[in-house]
């Protein structure tokens, strides 16, 4: 996790160094910088380019001083929750720890308590799920690695839940801890159609055709490995193009693929280099023989045999690279490319 933080005084460069170092021992990345004329160690740039510099890249930032400091700094590049990093703001006297900005989604609500306990200072939290005691599907969201869509929904999803209306949930996957309070879980198989209810609930899965309330927050985890396979040289225009035109046979999310896989023999093919820089996501590649040892009932081909030394890529490399996952989406052909889904061995948790 990459921390920023910025000072304005002198006791707050103190804490600020006692806190860094308390985080690199935690295992963060941190840089702390000072903004006071009282400090040799005083940066040359005004704030407003700091924070501009810091606000797109650190996961966290954190200024040691005046609340009304911290505000007037962000403002300008406050965009939304589901980009903004997390914000805090920490007074000189290292007393009161505030999660300013993305206290779900951005994790500033747990980054303040970690942060408060490092210093024995008081974390302020201020977002109506925390104090009410209530379930937050947000912060269910992020600690799950869920893309969560549309906010609005979310948003009228936790509104029930502080009204004190009990709230439907709809899981593809099985979910560990203990169900909420309000909350009314309902799990269902993979490809096991889900009648719509009344109301607003949220599902949990990552077909597009699980929408079982009238308005139905979304929760996606990243658990489909994609195998492709392709011809030597094959675009990247017509890989990528394919590749989308799959999942929308599948009628999956894109935003539950978690890998892209495929034979060892295409670890330099440029095309699936960068769908998988596109994406953000791992390129994995195995080889023939490891691929040949997965055990399941796939496609086999000969011509692909014999330029590959194993029957069939896509499907197998999708299975391998799933950890002994299962094959939901068969071997799709065309213009050169082939393509399967997997499915990982995947478990939410409370």
């Amino acid at each position: 996790m990459n921390v920023r933080m910025i000072c304005f005084s002198r006791s707050g460069h103190h804490l600020g160094t006692r806190l860094r170092s308390g985080m690199e021992t935690a295992g963060y990345d941190v840089g702390l910088d000072s903004k006071c004329r009282d400090l040799k160690e005083s940066i040359e740039e005004d704030l407003h380019s700091w924070t501009a510099a810091q606000f797109g890249n650190a996961d966290v930032l954190i200024f040691i001083g005046a609340l009304g400091i911290a505000v007037r700094s962000i403002a300008p590049f406050v965009s939304s929750k589901k980009t903004d990093p997390a914000v805090l703001c920490i007074d000189d006297a290292g007393r009161f720890v505030i999660s300013l900005l993305s206290g779900h989604l951005g994790g500033a609500n747990e980054f303040a308590e970690k942060t408060a306990q490092m210093i024995g200072a008081i974390p302020v939290i201020t977002t109506s799920t925390d104090i009410n005691g209530k379930f937050a599907i947000d912060v269910f969201a992020r600690r799950n690695g869920c893309a969560l869509f549309p906010m609005e929904a979310a948003k009228h999803f936790s509104a029930d839940l502080l009204a004190g209306k009990r709230t439907g949930f709809v899981s593809e996957f099985p979910i560990d801890g203990d169900i909420p309070d309000g909350v009314d879980l309902f799990i269902v198989g993979i490809g096991e159609n889900v009648p719509a209810a009344a109301g607003c609930g949220a599902a949990l899965t990552i077909r597009k055709k699980i929408v079982p309330f009238e308005e139905t927050a979304i929760l996606v985890p990243k658990c489909v490995t994609a195998g492709i396979g392709c011809r030597r040289g094959q675009s990247y225009e017509s890989i990528r193009s394919f590749f989308l035109n799959c999942i929308e046979e599948a009628g999956l999310y894109v935003e539950s693929i978690r890998c892209i896989a495929s034979i060892d023999l295409k670890k330099e093919e440029e095309g699936l280099i960068r769908l998988a820089q596109e994406m953000k996501i791992p390129f994995y590649t195995f080889p023939s023989d490891e691929l040949a040892g997965v055990p399941g009932d796939f496609s086999a081909s000969g011509f692909v045999r014999s330029v590959t030394g194993v029957d069939n890529v896509c499907e197998r490399s999708a299975v391998l690279a799933s950890q002994k996952g299962k094959l939901i989406f068969p071997k799709y052909a065309g213009g050169g490319v082939t393509c399967a889904f997997a499915l990982d061995d995947w478990r939410g948790s409370f």
